[in-house]
């Protein structure tokens, strides 16, 4: 069963395909403006904040607020507006800053709409590579570029010895730890571009994804996108992904299982 009715699917689903459009032209139109970056870790480490990601984020709230009120709303630089809706929003208003800050096009603004904590529909919005990622059904995936509407699908007859597979651990891992899963790092022959990855898996253009400590901004809005592309997504625990953590996207179920066997004597 559906976790929506098919309608509120066709309007929730529309509401983001609008907004995906809104949040590219907003990008567009304020290009001009100051742009300023800070260090949220303050010598600890680095994990740039600019004023893009605050003005983002406001924008998105103010779109949601003007159609959905009631609706819980979540992000990452606002923190969370709890009201007693079983819908919440989970917002990550730019993907990527690191990308963003150094002008690399591959950022992207993340906004998930969950159901009782589970995420149903999401959007992956590039506005510099000028498409989107969506979900319309628990099975059906889109991406839209320079307007044209194109459904997505894994590539699910991908096999281990010749996947493509993407994957970054942020220094999650130890070299002793990563010494113990050789046959995952000789395949790691692609970049991971954060959402854009997970887009490109949904696709069908990359058969696994591996990545390390995300939050639930970093991966709610991809979830509901995956698996309508039939994708498999879970934790390296094979847990539910909507925990967030480590995350793995495989093609196929052989595909999944396998990897999770050989991530077994790493993960804690």
């Amino acid at each position: 069963m559906p976790i929506l009715k098919s309608s509120d699917y066709k309007v929730y689903s529309k509401f983001l395909e609008t907004l995906a459009n809104k949040l590219t032209k907003f990008y567009y139109s304020n290009l001009n403006k100051p742009f300023y970056v800070s260090n949220k870790l303050k010598g600890r480490g680095y994990d740039p904040v600019t004023n893009f990601d605050k003005a983002f984020e406001k924008f998105i709230r103010k779109e949601i607020k003007k159609k959905y009120p009631n609706h819980q709303v979540i992000g990452e630089e606002f923190g969370q507006k709890k009201t007693k809706s079983d819908f919440s929003w989970i917002i990550d208003p730019i993907d990527g800053t690191r990308s963003f800050v150094i002008g690399n096009p591959t950022w992207s603004n993340l906004i998930s709409l969950n159901y009782k904590g589970n995420p149903v529909l999401g959007l992956a919005n590039f506005p510099v590579l000028k498409k989107y990622y969506y979900n319309v059904s628990e099975k059906l995936s889109y991406v839209n570029e320079n307007g044209k509407r194109k459904k997505i699908k894994v590539n699910s007859k991908a096999k281990f010895f010749d996947m493509k597979l993407s994957a970054a651990f942020h220094g999650s891992l130890t070299l002793k730890q990563q010494s113990k899963i050789p046959s995952i790092l000789k395949r790691m022959q692609f970049p991971c571009a954060d959402a854009l990855s997970y887009s490109h898996f949904a696709e069908g253009k990359i058969d696994v994804v591996l990545q390390c400590s995300n939050k639930i901004w970093d991966i709610h809005a991809l979830i509901p996108i995956i698996k309508a592309a039939g994708g498999i997504v879970s934790t390296w625990k094979n847990e539910n992904a909507k925990k967030a953590g480590n995350i793995i996207c495989s093609s196929n179920k052989i595909l999944h299982n396998k990897i999770l066997k050989i991530l077994k004597p790493i993960v804690k």
